[in-house]
């Protein structure tokens, strides 16, 4: 019994003499920053108000959207679920790597929206022509060929910007918005990486 408790006595004091013992690895795992899941928040909020908007002026305001405005849609609503997941995880201190994985996919994905955005701007502006699902369907045509269009929509045309405000288009601002929200997904992943067991 005396062997028992000489060894008992011993044995803890060694697990708190050496940090390498299970003991510490157990506490070596930490939550993310407070300033990692504030970005995390700030993310998919930008990117529903964003979309909301875009919806709000289609159904609300009557501008119909060009087949390269639907096109630039897509990372939002991929992206936005990416984003909330990337919260949850921050906010219940998963592995510094998902973090760096949702951050960085969240990232890389309204960094392709912009360079998209900054595509459309540039069709708006003349500097290249655009593919041609975005070219208007001509006016005009025989009888028989307008009331054929009668039951169909016809899509807007990607070359003309029907809103514009300070100078940018729809497709400017979203150049701005997706950049944005491609620095700080980016940034978020690399401030994830940096994070270190204590």
């Amino acid at each position: 019994m005396r062997d028992f408790r000489r060894n008992l006595v011993y044995g803890e004091a060694m697990l708190n003499r050496n940090p390498d013992s299970s003991r510490s690895a157990a506490l070596s795992t930490v939550r993310p920053p407070r300033s990692l899941l504030a970005l995390a928040l700030v993310m998919p909020a930008i990117s529903a108000a964003t979309i909301l908007g875009a919806l709000g002026f289609q159904h609300i305001g009557g501008y119909e959207p060009c087949a390269l405005c639907l096109m630039q849609r897509t990372p939002y609503y991929v992206g936005i679920p990416i984003a909330a997941v990337a919260v949850v995880a921050a906010w219940l201190g998963a592995p510094r790597w998902i973090l760096v994985v949702l951050f960085a996919a969240f990232g890389l994905l309204l960094l392709y929206n912009a360079g998209l955005a900054a595509y459309h701007s540039g069709v708006e502006w003349g500097f290249w022509e655009g593919p041609s699902a975005c070219a208007q369907a001509p006016a005009g045509g025989s009888a028989s060929d307008m009331l054929g269009q009668l039951g169909t929509v016809t899509p807007a045309s990607c070359t003309e910007a029907v809103w514009r405000l300070l100078g940018l288009s729809f497709a400017g601002w979203n150049v701005l918005v997706s950049g944005l929200l491609a620095v700080l997904g980016l940034y978020a992943a690399a401030a994830a990486w940096r994070v270190r067991a204590a």
